[in-house]
C-alpha cells in the first residue's frame, strides 16, 4: 500500500463521515489533519501511514501480530495508545477508524449511562 493510497482511503471514510455524524469534524493535529469528536483527536495520516488512537492493549496486539506499530511524532517517544498502520483496504481503513472513534466516545457514553442510571435529587438530604 502506498503513501497516497493510504491517504486515498483515509479521505474516503473521513467524507463518509463527516457526512453521516455531525459529532465528527476535521482538525490539525501535529501537522496533518485529523478526525476529531467532542473536541478528542482520534485518527490521521502521518507519513503516508494511517495513526488511530485505540486502547493501550488494542495497540499491544497489533504490534505484538506485527499488524502495526507504536506511534512516534518524532520525538523519539513512543505513544502507547496510538497505533501506526498500513490498512489493506477502504474495509479495514473504515474499520481501524470506526474503532478509534469509539474508543474516545467511550468516556462520554459511560458517563451519559451513569448519569442516566443514578436517580438525579431535586434538594440535598438532610439528617433528621
Amino acid at each position: 500500500m502506498t503513501a497516497a493510497s493510504v491517504q486515498h482511503l483515509f479521505d474516503d471514510v473521513s467524507e463518509r463521515l463527516l457526512e453521516q455524524d455531525g459529532t465528527v469534524e476535521q482538525g490539525r493535529m501535529m501537522n496533518a489533519v485529523g478526525l476529531k469528536t467532542r473536541g478528542k483527536f482520534f485518527a490521521m495520516v502521518v507519513k503516508g501511514e494511517l495513526v488511530v488512537k485505540l486502547p493501550r492493549e488494542r495497540v499491544d496486539a497489533l504490534v505484538a501480530s506485527g499488524k502495526g506499530r507504536r506511534f512516534d511524532p518524532g520525538h523519539g517517544r513512543l505513544m502507547k495508545e496510538w497505533a501506526t498502520l498500513r490498512p489493506a483496504n477502504r474495509r479495514a481503513c473504515d474499520a481501524f477508524i470506526s474503532e478509534a472513534r469509539d474508543f474516545v466516545e467511550a468516556p462520554a457514553a459511560r458517563r451519559a449511562r451513569r448519569a442516566a442510571r443514578s436517580p438525579r435529587r431535586s434538594a440535598p438530604r438532610r439528617p433528621c
